[in-house]
């Protein structure tokens, strides 16, 4: 799903409705968006996804946006901030961002008023964590939220992370497996570093050298899936072929699968068919994820 919307913070605050009671969009950048979004679109709660890091990279300031919520007294402003370009991070707390949605949702039940997330741009996190809640709490298959979504709102979030989040909440939990990377040929390099993993390619982590080994290693706790990663060597970004690779656009990057720790034909079966296409719920597991959203149908 290629994006045809592309973000320009000059333009202002974007957005589309997607259901009755849910906007999406880019960002507030001042206390006028609070009253715009409340006087004109209906909105009754605000559910931020920015990181500290986003709001910086282009000056914002929240507070006078906080300032105005409390102010009026009729917007709630609620924040969850997820890590941009991180689909581990996105997939670790999108179960948190849909309950936040959840909960405004339900507590604006009844009175006209919609929640509006936003993420920066209003075309990767905030898209998703719509997309999660359609999903899980409004009775949508993953692919008619997609085409409910696209339709009004054309973007590019990652919905295998979505199928990920799934699968950790119905099949396999919070089990962590220790996982252990380590490389033996650093061509002289003093200084080594891993990136991707569970903490994106936006973060490094430095690797220790084994002396018993004779390697530089690393050792991270993962949740089942696949994890791509790479290696910094002295500042230049490579691949090691002593690992499984993998070929996206112009790079080439290693990965390491991590199978789950919770095995049987009906787990496999449900894993199977929640990282599919289809995503498809059975009655049984759309009961349990309204259940633990707390959705009053």
């Amino acid at each position: 799903m290629g994006s045809s919307l592309t973000y320009c913070h000059e333009d202002g605050i974007n957005f589309a409705l997607v259901l009755d009671n849910l906007i999406v969009g880019s960002c507030l950048q001042t206390a006028k968006d609070v009253d715009r979004l409340a006087d004109e679109e209906g909105v009754g709660a605000i559910v931020n996804l920015q990181e500290d890091s986003d709001m910086d990279y282009f000056s914002l300031d929240l507070e006078p946006i906080r300032q105005r919520c409390i102010e009026r007294g009729d917007v709630a402003h609620n924040r969850y901030p997820i890590r941009d370009f991180d689909p581990f991070d996105l997939r670790r707390k999108l179960a948190g961002a849909v309950q936040l949605v959840a909960d405004q949702a339900g507590h604006l039940q009844g009175t006209g008023k919609k929640v509006y997330i936003h993420c920066t741009a209003g075309l990767g996190r905030a898209p998703a964590t719509a997309l999660a809640y359609m999903y899980w709490c409004c009775g949508f298959s993953l692919q008619d939220a997609i085409s409910t979504f696209m339709a009004v709102r054309p973007c590019n979030p990652r919905i295998v992370a979505i199928r990920q989040a799934s699968v950790d909440l119905l099949v396999d939990g919070t089990a962590l497996t220790p996982v252990r990377i380590a490389v033996s040929r650093t061509f002289g390099a003093t200084s080594l570093q891993i990136a991707g993993l569970d903490v994106g390619w936006g973060q490094q982590i430095d690797m220790d050298y084994d002396t018993k080994t004779h390697r530089h290693v690393v050792t991270r706790s993962l949740p089942p899936g696949r994890y791509p990663y790479k290696f910094i060597m002295d500042g230049h970004w490579t691949y090691s072929a002593d690992h499984p690779t993998f070929t996206e656009g112009d790079h080439t990057n290693n990965y390491v699968d991590v199978s789950s720790t919770t095995t049987s034909p009906a787990a496999d079966e449900a894993r199977e068919r929640l990282m599919s296409e289809t995503g498809s719920l059975i009655p049984e597991e759309r009961q349990k994820l309204e259940t633990l959203f707390g959705v009053k149908n």
